[in-house]
């Protein structure tokens, strides 16, 4: 039975959004459009039962199955060290994963994340990439990186709409309480002495990436409370500051703190700041997203080393090495790799179907992984949307529904104030605790309905913006990210997934991390690519 459009927008976006959207009546799909994803066809190929294998097998040294940035730092931090014949097989047309990006005539844009945190420290992988890129600008005496100005978000940074009008940042301040402030002032403390924590050894309690942080109980054991619960037994209960929580969790692991864990939602306030309440430089943003550090990595691959429409449905470990199965994605034409080293850079819930020995005998910590589901949408504008209140801003936050709102892909190009077309990036979190049925809820919903979905959360704080609407694309993502539920990031699910299976079978995904994060991906791709440095003998310094 088909969905009312007021049940549709409450069953997605909830009962105020369904509310402000039913004061007019819409058609569906009046703007055009498409769906645009392909994944759901292509990666079920794993689930379909045997396909064929070639009879001819091409021996490569190091084969990475996955193009996403995992796979691809795996990939760069292979070729830095001069391995040759180093071969990155990817499903897709186009490598990243959910930080690919896409490109109209108006700007380019993201599918998906969207921005960086600068990083705190002058170390590790992340600051490396964004040196080769001309992002690093200096460091100064603390040795803390800058970077250029033109990649830091330009201001005005964040707004959010809330009853017919647009306020500057995230916290509501219009009508706070006495107890309301100070309750934001004892949790930023307490935020504060967190980031500030170290422990024996000097390392920090919650570090970027997560591991480097502290294995001390006194902090892990936050692990086994939900965030929400966190909140309750510390005694916050503002209305204004749990929803500020909420839409952390929401915006970096995809759920409610209600099914987050408290060591999780804690690391998102602390890990990138000093302690004094003092973050990083701020966000590094481009058009497209985090778009601009997957081609960044991928120009570092020697010419035809990046393989793209091939589906690789079985690793087997054999002798020598690892054989690998794989078909094209267009034509169906087997093939086969027999690789000295393996980097399998995919979710856990992939490569159950892909390693052959899990496939005989399915690994009990399996079931620990939980995968969240995500849409993004990206709204083609004739000229930029009207609001009423504070300006338009890189980041817009609906505060009264459960999409995140949407950034403007073409803020860091300087046009935000002219008149001319835009690209507008929505996001929404499928964030039920039930991953599978909100994964069955978005994938079963058409382009009409998503049209629609996405102008009722635009129209009340936008009036007149069906008139400059000109298109609008959908991508959904069934397994967007790994979500950091209570007991999962100190347990031993994560920490058995780890590791490598034998010698020659090595794992890279930001899912080992316990959060979806370009930062988590990055780190683990880059220790995939120095185990197999190690196994070839190769004496390299290490870049974590």
């Amino acid at each position: 039975m088909e969905l009312t459009r007021r049940e549709l927008v409450a069953a997605f976006l909830g009962s105020a959004v369904a509310t402000s959207a039913c004061r007019t009546s819409r058609p569906r799909g009046r703007v055009p459009g498409a769906v645009v994803d392909k994944v759901v066809e292509v990666g079920h190929q794993l689930r379909g039962g045997p396909l064929p294998r070639a009879d001819l097998v091409e021996p490569v040294e190091v084969l990475v199955v996955g193009a996403g940035v995992a796979g691809l730092s795996a990939a760069w931090r292979l070729a830095a060290a001069g391995v040759r014949g180093v071969r990155v097989l990817e499903l897709e047309a186009e490598p990243g994963g959910t930080s690919r990006s896409g490109r109209n005539a108006v700007s380019a844009y993201p599918w998906g994340a969207h921005y960086l945190p600068a990083p705190l420290e002058d170390r590790g992988p992340v600051v490396r990439l964004l040196r080769e890129m001309g992002a690093v600008s200096g460091v100064d005496d603390a040795g803390r990186p800058h970077f250029e100005e033109s990649l830091l978000i330009h201001e005005p940074e964040e707004r959010f709409f809330y009853r017919g009008h647009w306020y500057e940042g995230l916290y509501l301040h219009a009508g706070a309480s006495a107890e309301d402030l100070e309750e934001l002032r004892r949790f930023e403390a307490r935020m504060n002495g967190f980031a500030a924590a170290r422990d024996a050894k000097g390392r920090r309690a919650f570090a970027v990436p997560s591991g480097l942080s502290s294995d001390d109980a006194e902090w892990t054991a936050l692990d086994a409370l939900s965030m929400a619960a966190w909140l309750e037994r510390e005694g916050f209960r503002s209305t204004r500051l749990k929803w500020v929580v909420d839409y952390a969790c929401r915006d970096d692991f995809g759920t409610t703190a209600e099914h987050v864990s408290a060591w999780a939602g804690i690391w998102y306030f602390t890990a990138r700041q000093d302690g004094n309440g003092e973050r990083s430089e701020g966000y590094l943003s481009w058009p497209e997203g985090n778009g601009r550090l997957v081609r960044q990595l991928v120009s570092a691959l020697p010419p035809g080393a990046l393989e793209r429409n091939v589906l690789a449905h079985t690793v087997e470990p054999v002798e020598g090495g690892c054989r690998v199965d794989a078909v094209d994605a267009a034509t169906g034409k087997p093939r086969a790799f027999l690789a000295r080293q393996v980097v399998l850079a995919c979710p856990r819930f992939v490569a159950a179907h892909v390693v052959a020995p899990w496939r005989r005998e399915r690994p009990e910590w399996l079931g620990g992984f939980t995968y969240g589901p995500w849409v993004v949408a990206n709204l083609t504008l004739s000229s930029p949307p009207r609001s009423r209140g504070f300006p338009l801003a890189w980041d817009n936050v609906f505060y009264e529904s459960r999409s995140l709102g949407y950034v403007v892909a073409t803020h860091q190009t300087l046009r935000q104030d002219e008149r001319g077309p835009t690209v507008l990036t929505w996001y929404l979190p499928m964030d039920g605790g039930d991953a599978k049925a909100e994964r069955e809820k978005a994938l079963s919903a058409t382009y009409a309905d998503w049209e629609s979905l996405v102008m009722a959360d635009m129209v009340p704080a936008h009036p007149g913006i069906e008139a400059q609407a000109q298109r609008l694309e959908v991508q959904r993502w069934g397994h967007a990210m790994v979500r950091p539920t209570p007991g999962f990031m100190w347990g031993e699910a994560r920490k058995a997934a780890a590791e490598s299976l034998g010698r020659t079978l090595h794992f890279a995904h930001s899912d080992l991390g316990g959060m979806g994060l370009f930062e988590e991906a990055n780190w683990f791709g880059v220790r995939a690519a120095e185990r197999v440095l190690a196994e070839l003998g190769r004496r390299e310094l290490s870049w974590l």
